[in-house]
C-alpha cells in the first residue's frame, strides 16, 4: 500500500481517538498498548519515557485546577477533584494511544518510506508556497539524528554533526522514495468513501 495513503489513514485514526467515548477508551488504551508492547516494545517504552513529564503535567493541571468535589475529603485544600482526575485520565489515555500508534508506525514503516509518504501528502500544498521536498529532507535529517545512536550507547550530541572532519566517512546520499498508487489503494479509498458517506447519511 502507498506510504502516503497509510499515513493518511494513520492520521485519521489518531484524530478519531479524540471522539472515542470515555467508556470505551480504557479498552482501546489497553489494546493499543498491548499491541505496541508486543510489536515494538523497546520503541514504545522509550517514547513513553519521553512523554512522562507531559503526562504528569496533564494530571496536575486537570486534577488540581478543575472545579469539583474533592477526592480526599479529609484534605479538601490539597486534594485533586474527582472531575479533574477523570478528565486527566481521559487525556492521558489518549496520549498513550497516540504514543503507541507512533511506535507502531515507526517500527513497521521504514524511514525512507515514511518521509516519502509525508512528501507525497505535502506536495499539494506547494500551490501556497510550501516546498514539500525541503520539508521532507529536513524531516529525514532530524529522524536520522534521533536514531543515530545505537541502543545502549551514549546519545550523539547534535553539535557533533556540525564538525567538518575529513577522516569521517561521508553520509549516505538522501533519497526520497516516491511510490505509485496501486489498485489496492484505490479500492480501499473507494470503500472508505462509501463508508463515510453512509455514516454521514445515518
Amino acid at each position: 500500500m502507498h506510504s502516503g495513503f497509510l499515513l493518511l489513514l494513520w492520521f485519521v485514526g489518531v484524530a478519531s481517538v479524540q471522539f472515542v467515548p470515555s467508556a470505551v477508551l480504557g479498552l482501546l488504551v489497553t489494546a493499543c498498548l498491548f499491541c505496541a508492547l508486543m510489536l515494538s516494545r523497546a520503541r514504545v517504552i522509550r517514547l513513553l519515557r519521553r512523554v512522562r513529564v507531559l503526562a504528569i503535567a496533564i494530571v496536575v493541571l486537570f486534577g488540581w485546577f478543575t472545579p469539583g468535589e474533592a477526592l480526599l475529603a479529609e484534605w479538601p485544600g490539597l486534594s485533586p477533584t474527582r472531575e479533574g482526575v477523570a478528565m486527566a485520565l481521559v487525556h492521558v489515555g489518549r496520549l498513550v494511544i497516540v504514543v503507541s500508534a507512533v511506535a507502531l508506525l515507526l517500527e513497521r514503516l521504514p524511514l525512507e518510506r515514511l518521509v516519502g509518504g509525508l512528501y507525497s501528502l505535502a506536495r499539494p500544498w506547494q500551490v501556497i508556497g510550501l516546498n514539500a521536498r525541503d520539508v521532507a529532507l529536513r524531516l529525514l535529517l532530524v529522524l536520522r539524528l534521533v536514531d543515530a545512536s545505537p541502543r545502549g550507547a551514549a546519545p550523539i550530541h547534535w553539535k557533533e554533526w556540525l564538525r567538518d572532519d575529513a577522516a569521517e566517512e561521508a553520509l549516505p546520499p538522501i533519497q526520497l522514495v516516491r511510490e505509485r498508487f496501486g489498485r489496492g489503494d484505490v479500492a480501499v479509498a473507494c470503500v472508505l468513501v462509501v463508508f463515510a458517506l453512509g455514516w454521514g447519511l445515518t
